[in-house]
């Protein structure tokens, strides 16, 4: 048997119902550092200097953390199953 719950809430809404924590003010402060930053910017060089600052890691950093977030779903998926499936 299958159920579809589909629930109408804002991100707002979501995040406390899920007990996550409100970051639009840090958001809020990390934009504005962004783009005071970027508008600093003269050339193409400089927005990729930059950028290599903010993620060090780069594409690897990114690729990391989607498999950090592909095995927690797979573990989450696996974890209602019973051994005898």
């Amino acid at each position: 048997m299958k159920v579809h719950v589909e629930i109408d809430c804002t991100p707002e809404e979501a995040r406390a119902f899920l007990g996550l924590p409100d970051v639009s003010k840090a958001n809020s402060v990390y934009v504005d550092v962004i783009s005071k930053a970027m508008k600093g910017a003269g050339s193409v060089d400089q927005v990729q200097e930059f950028a290599k600052n903010i993620a060090p890691m780069g594409q690897v950093g990114l690729k990391l953390f989607q498999q950090f977030m592909e095995s927690g779903n797979a573990f989450a998926a696996g974890a209602g199953k019973k051994k005898d499936e």
